[in-house]
């Protein structure tokens, strides 16, 4: 299993999110998106649909008739009735149900460094998970450091 770590400093996690699902559905897979908040799941959507023209990333809430269908679900429970194999947690909150995915993205922001900082060093005692952080450059960019 893979971990990968984003600390959020430029863009919201809106913007960031979109990038990350992008990306994805670029390597044709399907993406649970993470969040335990009513509010953020719904700006969440909303951001990966209005990308703009034949640009949008389409998506579902969780808990509808045809999760199974959606390339991108945006729910409040780790779980993948759409095969994903993917699952971004764009609220930073680890759940350990997360473990059933092959890679799984934790954004999180400066006042959550702490908590994933715990996290880290957790997994990183795991030899069955490979765990990476990545940091936003100043034009917006993402690379890989410690």
């Amino acid at each position: 299993m893979r971990i990968d770590f984003y600390q959020l400093s430029r863009d919201p996690v809106d913007e960031t999110v979109a990038r990350l699902a992008r990306k994805v559905m670029q390597a044709g897979e399907r993406l649970v998106v993470v969040s335990g908040d009513d509010a953020q799941r719904a700006l969440l959507s909303k951001a990966l649909w209005s990308q703009g023209g034949a640009a949008f990333l389409a998506n579902g809430a969780a808990g509808g008739p045809h999760d199974a269908r959606q390339p991108i679900l945006v729910s409040p429970v780790c779980d993948a009735p759409n095969d994903a194999r993917m699952a971004i947690i764009a609220d930073g909150v680890w759940r350990d149900e997360a473990r059933g995915f092959d890679r799984v993205m934790l954004l999180f922001d400066p006042a959550g460094r702490a908590g994933a900082v715990d996290l880290w060093r957790r997994f990183d005692a795991d030899e069955a998970i490979d765990n990476r952080i990545f940091k936003q450059s100043e034009n917006g960019g993402w690379r890989e450091g410690r």
